[in-house]
């Protein structure tokens, strides 16, 4: 079972990029999943129904979030639909809008779909994240899907690799996202869990994490609010990664990038 993952979508110029590699990439790769973090969809912060759904229409199965999850309204609105296609981290507290895990099927395969964010760094009021993961997967049974697959959007790549290594052997994958900056650390750990610290973004290049440079250097020079604009055009990076997971036994058993770069 193969799962193609890209890193935080960053702004128009994220998707407008993905819309014009992904076909290729389904080509040639012929994932059974192909899954994405959607949480700067929306101008590089938050997302809209809109925005989800344009990248369903491209060919995104599922999409995960992060610390962005509640910044725009019509994202809020539309993580309460039954059928939403993106999750929020489960261990933002219980009442919040949208579910933080899902099991879905597409054709005769089965995923678990887990989204996570971290405590370390981040100005978040979030749960636990080594307990949340230890009660989903008591609600599963091995036999409920053939793969579960982790998006821990976290800050510290301790923390992370510390999340890897407790879940290594009862999880498929556990890929990092939040940063935007993608590691060289993909691999399979000891018990067979594939893990990564960061996918990544897919989002413009010539700028500061997704944004333009001039305002973010403005705000160390100065500490002035920073309003975030990503570039209109440009060229713009595609991170990614591709999973490869064996159903009979839930792990992994392959795991590389597949960066691909284009102009918008």
């Amino acid at each position: 079972m193969k799962i193609l993952f890209f890193g935080d979508i960053v702004g128009k110029i994220g998707r407008e990029g993905l819309a014009k590699t992904l076909p290729d990439m389904v080509k040639e790769i012929d994932p059974d999943f192909v899954l994405a973090n959607g949480e700067n969809l929306a101008h590089g912060l938050g997302f809209t129904g809109q925005t989800v759904i344009e990248m369903l229409d491209i060919g995104i199965d599922f999409m995960t979030s992060g610390n962005h999850v509640y910044d725009k309204e019509p994202g809020i609105e539309y993580l309460q639909r039954k059928d939403a296609k993106i999750l929020r981290p489960a261990n933002l507290p219980q009442h919040d809008p949208g579910k933080g895990h899902i099991l879905f099927e597409k054709g005769s395969k089965r995923l678990l779909l887990i989204n996570l964010i971290g405590q370390v760094f981040l100005d978040v009021q979030s749960n636990d994240p080594f307990a949340e993961i230890d009660k989903i997967m008591e609600g599963y049974h091995k036999d409920d899907y053939d793969g579960v697959f982790v998006d821990f959007h976290a800050e510290a790549t301790s923390e992370k690799e510390a999340l890897g290594f407790y879940m290594d052997g009862r999880v498929s994958a556990m890929m990092g996202t939040h940063t935007h900056v993608a590691t060289a650390d993909q691999y399979i750990m000891p018990k067979g869990t594939a893990y990564c610290s960061d996918a990544g973004l897919v989002g413009a290049q010539d700028a500061i994490l997704g944004g333009e440079k001039e305002p973010v250097i403005k705000k160390f020079l100065t500490q002035m609010p920073l309003h975030f604009e990503p570039p209109k055009h440009g060229k713009v990076l595609i991170n990614a990664l591709l999973i490869d997971i064996d159903p009979k036994t839930k792990l992994a058993v392959h795991i590389e990038r597949v960066d691909r770069e284009c102009e918008v």
